[in-house]
C-alpha cells in the first residue's frame, strides 16, 4: 500500500477514476480492481452506492497540469 491520501485518478479514469485511484493506492492492477468491483456490484449492488459516495467525497489527484510556466 502506498503512503498518502486516496484520490480519484485523472489519468486512468473510465467513469470517475475511483477504481483507478483505489488500484493506485493499493498498488494493484487497475483492470483487476475494475473487474472485481463490477462482479461484486452485479451480485450485491452495494459497490454501486460506495462508488457514488467515493465519487463525491474523493478529490481528483492533482496532475500538475494547472501550473503555468513562464518561458524566459
Amino acid at each position: 500500500m502506498k503512503a498518502g491520501n486516496l484520490y480519484r485518478s485523472a489519468d486512468e479514469k473510465v467513469v470517475a477514476g475511483v477504481c483507478a485511484g483505489l488500484a493506485d493506492k493499493l498498488d494493484l492492477n487497475v483492470t483487476g480492481v475494475r473487474w472485481v468491483w463490477a462482479l461484486v456490484a452485479l451480485v450485491s449492488g452495494l459497490p454501486v452506492l460506495i462508488y457514488l459516495v467515493l465519487w463525491v467525497v474523493l478529490k481528483e489527484r492533482p496532475t500538475g497540469d494547472d501550473v503555468s510556466f513562464i518561458d524566459v
